[in-house]
């Protein structure tokens, strides 16, 4: 089973909480493969994937152009069936996470994709619509970690179920 993580990063913040999703994912046995937006991606690798994860920063309370770039003018990964999930990282609270987190999910669903959360079903922590890191809220950031882990190992568990 493999998994696959695409994001872009600018500042290496979202590229440092793929890193933590992908620890969660290889916790449950399972291939996890990341891609930057700036580099090449392996579409046949992404094709074989149960699942694939999209990381974004967040910039004025909406995810990276360069995500919504890539899924809109993707023709060569076929995402439809596959599981979907999102994360985003911040600078405050009141940044917009939630928002870039959903204009992403909503491409998913278009692609026709099972897009999955994390949710408050499972406890604490809780993960809505996908988990956040917020650099400039204290420790936050470093708190995040563990929660990335988390719903990395969520996400897991979930493609081991459906698939």
């Amino acid at each position: 089973m493999k998994i696959g993580i695409i994001y872009y990063t600018h500042g290496g913040h979202t590229q440092e909480m793929a890193e933590q999703i992908a620890e969660g994912i290889k916790s449950k046995d399972i291939e996890v493969r990341l891609f930057s937006l700036d580099d090449q991606l392996d579409d046949n690798y992404l094709n074989d994937c149960v699942g694939i994860i999209f990381g974004t920063p967040t910039y004025v309370a909406t995810s990276h152009w360069r995500v919504v770039e890539w899924l809109t003018s993707n023709k060569s990964v076929k995402l439809g069936g596959k599981l979907g999930g999102c994360f985003a990282t911040a600078h405050y609270a009141q940044g917009g996470s939630d928002s870039a987190i959903m204009s992403i999910v909503g491409v998913l669903l278009t692609k026709g994709m099972l897009v999955y959360s994390g949710g408050a079903a499972l406890g604490k922590p809780f993960i809505h619509h996908g988990p956040v890191a917020l650099d400039a809220e204290g420790t936050h950031y470093e708190e995040a970690k563990k929660m990335f882990t988390i719903f990395g190992e969520r996400f897991a568990n979930k493609a081991l179920e459906l698939f």
